[in-house]
């Protein structure tokens, strides 16, 4: 039976959609998003393995891996009209065939189960707000409206793995540090294989693949559409998981760096592509 969604394909105003506001950026990096959001069945087994004593939890990630499965087919769908010779299912069979989770784990990777619902809160933090940020640079119409659904869909995902989270920190007995240590852990693992590879499998033209290359390739597109306000709510998530105060002096400060550090990394990957 299919889980309640909050929207459907067919909410999506396809009939609005506009092929002279296409930006080509924004179509190879939704071509490689569409990759890793209709690969979740990896990441449902993973999680119901972890959480396998807990019916609630696997309720959830099974209803959670369904929404995650459904922003593939919508990105896809999109692809393929912006570019008529995409042909997803063919790229996605490319992308499966060179990169595989490390998915077969029965204990959580993080050393905790608590330590995993931390690391999904920072992966809803990177979504939530990847999905705002292009959407808020979007022109076409369905590519916007695609972006506020997902984003908007991310958000619940963090609310959930936040609420079963409080379930599990007491049990696991993991302070603030340690939280901390895992976020930043899972957030630098951004620029990692799967995107790298998601980018060279939807884009690549017959070239070998080359994962710095591919790696900066994507980077590159998705971070110039981000801007302050982007930063300072994904912050703020990041803080409320970690079991920190937003909007303090910390997080001011955390702020600043962070906004320095992605203009830093903006200059950087404009300047390799010049």
């Amino acid at each position: 039976m299919k889980p309640d969604t909050h929207w459907t394909l067919d909410d999506v105003p396809w009939d609005a959609f506009d092929p002279a506001k296409v930006e080509p950026d924004q179509l190879a990096i939704v071509k490689a998003a569409a990759m890793v959001e209709y690969n979740s069945a990896d990441y449902v087994s993973y999680l119901q393995s972890v959480f396998r004593d807990d019916p609630g939890f696997m309720e959830a990630a099974a209803a959670w891996g369904f929404e995650e499965r459904q922003h593939g087919q919508a990105l896809g769908k999109w692809a393929a009209l912006a570019d008529p010779g995409f042909d997803f299912e063919t790229r996605f069979a490319v992308f499966r065939a060179g990169f595989r989770p490390d998915v077969d784990a029965t204990e959580s990777i993080r050393g905790s189960r608590a330590g995993e619902l931390v690391a999904r809160c920072m992966v809803e933090v990177g979504t939530s707000s990847y999905y705002r940020a292009l959407g808020d640079a979007a022109r076409e119409p369905a590519l916007k409206a695609i972006c506020r659904y997902i984003a908007g869909d991310e958000l619940r995902h963090y609310k959930l793995f936040y609420d079963h989270l409080k379930r599990f920190l007491e049990q696991d007995k993991i302070g603030t540090l340690q939280r901390l240590r895992l976020a930043m852990g899972r957030i630098m693992e951004t620029e990692d294989d799967e995107l790298a590879y998601a980018f060279y499998a939807a884009n690549n033209q017959g070239e070998p693949y080359d994962r710095e290359r591919n790696s900066r390739a994507y980077m590159r597109r998705a971070y110039q559409y981000y801007r302050d306000p982007h930063i300072e709510r994904a912050l703020a998530m990041i803080f409320k998981a970690c079991g920190l105060k937003p909007h303090s002096k910390l997080f001011q400060a955390t702020s600043y760096g962070a906004k320095w550090l992605l203009a830093k990394r903006q200059r950087e990957l404009a300047k390799m592509a010049a």
